[in-house]
């Protein structure tokens, strides 16, 4: 039981050990301490202020980011508004010269085909012409072989053309 009771003298040592060491920490070792944990403190505070001032950083910025999304998309929109209708128009412009260009070479391939029928039947005419010419050729030589048919054709024939005159 020694070892549970403790002894008068080691009592009365420890506490004059404990005040020492109570008293050196006080003097030398408290203030650094307190003022360093005074320190953190502060720093811990300032740095959660901080953290503090760049949420609300970042929810102004994000709010300003979605304005300038939002105003992105509308410029986008425009953009491309003015796009379709610039290319509608280039394409109403292209198919309208189309249409003119086509109509152009419409009537000159008209103008060419009547050209051409007329060439044609002019041909045709001076064709037929010679033909019934050298049909008629043909035949009156047959037929006028001899001298006194000859003279009879003529002879009808002027006054076929005094009955006329007259």
């Amino acid at each position: 039981m020694d070892l549970v009771t403790p002894d008068l003298g080691l009592l009365f040592w420890m506490c004059l050990s404990f005040g020492i060491v109570v008293w050196l920490l006080g003097k030398y070792a408290w203030k650094p301490i307190l003022s360093s944990v005074q320190a953190r403190e502060s720093s811990i505070e300032d740095a959660l202020n901080e953290a503090k001032k760049m949420r609300e950083d970042m929810a102004r910025m994000s709010a300003g980011n979605e304005e300038l999304m939002r105003q992105a998309r509308e410029e986008r929109e425009v953009l491309l508004k003015e796009a379709r209708d610039i290319r509608d128009k280039e394409i109403a412009e292209a198919k309208g010269k189309a249409k003119s260009e086509a109509e152009a070479l419409l009537t000159r391939a008209r103008a060419d085909i009547q050209t051409e029928k007329k060439a044609a039947m002019s041909e045709l005419k001076t064709l037929v012409g010679d033909l019934s010419v050298m049909i008629a050729e043909k035949i009156l030589r047959e037929k006028l072989a001899d001298d006194a048919a000859q003279r009879a054709l003529v002879d009808r024939m002027l006054k076929d053309a005094e009955s006329r005159l007259s």
